[in-house]
């Protein structure tokens, strides 16, 4: 077949370890063959980024803003043990975070459903939608000890250097610990409108939790700026879609979700979205089985895998032993950001091509070929474990009789 042609780039962010191989993987397998691939490539593999004092992932954030759309593979975020290993000049910050940063972007975090395969709650039969705030909270905090005896302030001096002060706490008899958090109303603002645009998007309704009977400014704050958006300029649109809206305390949304059969968008503050993403994915069978992409308000989306770089089989790789990792979330956040630019560019070959490329994939795994973290999980009967490019392969070959 002559290939699909694309008319704009996509950035494409290469990444690090296991997932780097399966990457080029991906791309020699089921893209390229296929597709005349245009992409602006950046190598965020943590060699480069020490070679550029993180220089290249800036760029690449900039660069998505450009052209609206980006896939990225997963990235090394240092510590301690990896200074050591890859001889850092310093222990640089999270790739993620500093593009998250950049777009000012909400991360939407969906399971990626397969027969065979069944949730650890039997009543969620279709997907559940993590739409994570990413601004802020205990992730830009500012904390201390606080020896005995001491007292502890909020203080706020205005523009005018006038001090507002509110007593925290009064350390008697025990030395303990603060924590000050922050948020501000324009990161809150895109958060909301970030939510509304998805769900209209993806036809789905949307729900938002926090606990605003204890916060009463702060989580508060967060209600009234969802509602308040909603109302002036999401409401009429959600009535002609025929979703809804739905604001709860966190500890109720955890009780629906749980009653619940999915099909949502579950919107959580930062911290909880980290934690409840997890579990999520974890109660759908695999983090490896998630997808991931970041939205911002002004249409810019960046595709990724919501798991890590699979240290562990990156070094058996190196030994030369082989592996069975699992690619579908990887493979997933191309098909997201080829189908993203062909929506974009009016290239409807582009669209269907990713749509035929999720359902092959989706078919290998429920024909009963998979990786081995699914053939653990899975309880299809004529089932069997592949290595990690024979699962490519096989999608290839499943690929060939959609086309």
């Amino acid at each position: 077949m002559e290939k699909i042609k694309m008319t704009t780039p996509l950035v494409e962010m290469d990444g690090d370890e296991m997932t780097r191989i399966i990457w080029k993987m991906i791309k020699d397998i089921l893209i390229l063959p296929y597709v005349d691939l245009k992409s602006e490539y950046y190598d965020l593999g943590l060699e480069y980024r020490n070679e550029t004092d993180d220089k290249v992932t800036f760029d690449s954030a900039y660069a998505t803003k450009k052209y609206g759309v980006a896939v990225k593979c997963a990235t090394i975020t240092p510590n301690a043990d990896r200074m050591t290993e890859y001889n850092l000049k310093e222990m640089w910050k999270s790739p993620n975070g500093t593009i998250r940063a950049i777009l000012d972007g909400t991360v939407f975090r969906a399971p990626i459903i397969v027969k065979g395969i069944t949730p650890y709650i039997p009543t969620w039969t279709k997907p559940i939608t993590i739409a994570r705030h990413a601004y802020g909270d205990v992730y830009k905090n500012t904390e201390m000890q606080v020896p005995e005896g001491s007292k502890c302030e909020l203080v706020c001096t205005d523009k005018d250097g006038n001090e507002i002060r509110q007593t925290i706490h009064e350390f008697d008899g025990s030395a303990g610990i603060i924590q000050g958090l922050h948020n501000i109303d324009k990161s809150i603002s895109s958060f909301a409108r970030c939510c509304f645009n998805y769900a209209l998007d993806t036809k789905q309704d949307i729900w938002f939790a926090t606990k605003d009977t204890i916060s009463k400014k702060y989580d508060h704050r967060f209600k009234d700026i969802f509602n308040e958006i909603f109302a002036a300029e999401y409401k009429e649109k959600f009535d002609a879609a025929g979703i809804e809206y739905f604001y709860t305390l966190i500890d109720d949304a955890v009780a629906r979700v749980v009653r619940s059969e999915g099909g949502y968008i579950w919107a959580c503050k930062n911290y909880d979205g980290d934690v409840m993403s997890d579990m999520v994915a974890t109660a759908y069978g695999s983090l490896a089985m998630m997808t991931s992409v970041l939205v911002s308000p002004d249409g810019t989306y960046e595709y990724e895998a919501a798991h890590g770089t699979v240290q562990r089989h990156y070094y058996k790789h190196l030994k030369g032993e082989e592996t069975s990792t699992n690619s579908v979330a990887t493979l997933f956040a191309w098909t997201g950001a080829l189908r993203k630019r062909g929506e974009l560019d009016g290239l409807d070959d582009l669209c269907a091509f990713a749509d035929k490329l999720e359902k092959a994939t989706i078919k290998t795994i429920e024909d009963g070929t998979m990786t081995g973290d699914l053939y653990l999980l899975s309880s299809l009967e004529n089932k069997k474990k592949v290595n990690t490019e024979d699962f490519l392969l096989a999608v290839n070959e499943n690929l060939k009789a959609m086309l």
